[in-house]
């Protein structure tokens, strides 16, 4: 049988999904934190130069320059032909993207700042213009910043930072070891066996090292690397530079005078039933008491285990809410952190460079094209900042009691609740509470720790998971040291509070919560 093609026309009709550049951007945008969205907007500032940031309006400009209201009124009257528009076109494109409700007019007025403070560049330019006009050579004459001239003092000096309150940067521990070996009566050759050992130190202050391959790098002994080496130990802090936990306890120990105490009996011989909390089999193998056993127990525990604790790690990072929720009567507001967030204008002086008859084709079509970019990195700021602002706003609608009464008032909550409620797709509001944050009545909090599982309850309701692993913490924050509550235990309390859980899943709970095992939590003495 021959195959038979043919070739045809089919007209169909459908509907297709294409992720617009500008689509890809405003998503972008809306999922990054306040940090990442500063990097952002300082790229684009960079990149772009129909966009400059806001730092004051052109009339707080013109009166610091010493312009009187007439003037002012002047250059307003110029610029604001060229602005309307530009700033009709602007609103118009802002009332298609769902306007915030009267609850927000802090917002809408700045949308509107943000568009029409193009026209501080007529201010720019006058102030150029008067620069030119400057006579240098008498500026220089009587302006001179001779320091040795006896002249009035700044009155800025006084509220300048001290010395004290300068920031400084943060001292390595490689840096602080290297000081106290360079003040070290070493000769050359044991300082560079000295420096050798302390570059090879982990975070954590250890030597991972096997000294034979410091030998060989050094070409050197074993025995002189070792022998520099117990000179480094005893360096700051102490049990830095140990080669294991138990060779770092036993060197604190000794810089506490403790070398032939029960401590150090325990740390050399019985570390691994010490780290098992099996007191009484050591109490049994030593012949000493019970009591002996917690009394060098708790000494120890009061060892640092990681010696580079203090020089190592990451920078702190300080978190920036989004938005405040306080409470005004009965009520709750939510108000955005605007002062946070970049704020942007359009750069008026290009615009009428744009507009000149007598710029190129090929100029006017490349700012065309930036002042499009720009527009839309504003526009993806504000709508930005309107969903976070209906995001808070639907949060505190369902967790009303939380904010009232604190985490064991948490209710279950999921994204589809929210979105339902505000009109949006759960992904959208997924994006809009990762790395964000609301400053409340009970703290700082991420918007994501709003969402959480329910737990069945007895009563018929739904448990937070956040309200179960509270109330977690707060059983083993109130137990008996020397009998601590195990996951059954605690399991069992729980349901007689109505709140059927699993010991399974009380065991979840608690890794999450970071808590360790009622066997490892268990003291004595």
């Amino acid at each position: 049988m021959a195959l038979e093609v043919k070739l045809g026309q089919d007209l169909r009709l459908r509907q297709q999904l294409v992720m617009t550049p500008q689509l890809q951007q405003a998503i972008k945008i809306l999922q990054l934190s306040l940090p990442e969205l500063e990097t952002v907007v300082q790229s684009e500032l960079e990149q772009n130069p129909m966009l400059e940031p806001l730092d004051q309006s052109s009339t707080e400009m013109t009166l610091e320059n010493g312009n009187t209201s007439a003037e002012i009124e002047e250059v307003e009257a110029a610029s604001q032909k060229d602005q309307l528009g530009e700033e009709a076109e602007l609103k118009a494109e802002a009332a298609d993207d769902a306007p915030l409700t009267e609850e927000m007019p802090a917002m809408e007025e700045r949308v509107d700042g943000i568009q029409s403070e193009a026209r501080d560049a007529a201010v720019e330019l006058e102030q150029f213009n008067r620069l030119e006009k400057l006579d240098w050579r008498e500026y220089m004459e009587n302006y001179s910043n001779n320091w040795q001239e006896t002249e009035p003092a700044d009155p800025d000096e006084e509220r300048r930072q001290t010395l004290e309150n300068t920031l400084t940067s943060r001292t390595s521990l490689e840096d602080h070891l290297m000081w106290q070996l360079r003040l070290s009566s070493l000769n050359e050759t044991d300082q560079r066996i000295g420096a050798t050992i302390i570059y090879n130190l982990n975070d954590d202050g250890y030597l991972e090292t096997p000294l034979s391959d410091l030998a060989a790098q050094l070409e050197t002994d074993t025995e002189n690397v070792e022998r520099v080496l117990k000179r480094v130990q005893q360096f700051d802090p102490p049990g830095v530079a140990a080669r294991d936990l138990r060779e770092c306890l036993r060197l604190q120990l000794g810089n506490l005078g403790m070398e032939e105490s029960m401590a150090t009996r325990i740390v050399t011989d019985h570390l691994d039933l010490l780290e098992k909390h099996r007191y009484n089999e050591i109490a049994k193998t030593l012949g000493v008491t019970l009591e002996t056993v917690a009394q060098a127990a708790k000494v120890i525990s009061l060892l640092e285990p990681k010696p580079g604790r203090d020089y190592g790690g990451d920078e702190p990072t300080y978190v920036i809410p989004d938005v405040f929720i306080h409470k005004m009567g009965d009520d709750y507001v939510v108000t955005l952190n605007q002062s946070a967030v970049p704020r942007l204008r359009l750069a008026g002086y290009y615009q009428r460079v744009m507009n000149d008859g007598e710029v190129g084709s090929k100029t006017r079509e490349y700012l065309q094209e930036r002042l499009r970019s720009a527009r839309w990195l504003v526009k993806s700021i504000y709508q930005r900042q309107q969903t976070i602002y209906k995001v808070a706003r639907s949060i505190v609608k369902f967790q009303r009691a939380f904010f009232d009464h604190g985490i064991s008032h948490l209710k279950p909550l999921v994204l589809k609740d929210v979105a339902e409620d505000i009109g949006m797709h759960e992904s959208t509001i997924s994006r809009a509470t990762a790395n964000k944050y609301a400053h409340t009545p009970q703290g700082i909090f991420e918007l994501k720790f709003f969402f959480t599982s329910g737990v069945k309850a007895s009563t018929g309701e739904d448990v937070s998971a956040e309200t179960v692993k509270e109330r977690i913490r707060s059983l083993v924050a109130a137990e008996q040291p020397g009998d601590p509550l195990s996951d059954q235990t605690i399991a069992e309390i729980l349901r007689r509070e109505s709140i059927n859980i699993a010991r399974r899943t009380v065991a979840k709970y608690r890794q999450a919560l970071g808590i360790l095992p009622s066997a490892s939590r268990k003291r004595v003495g």
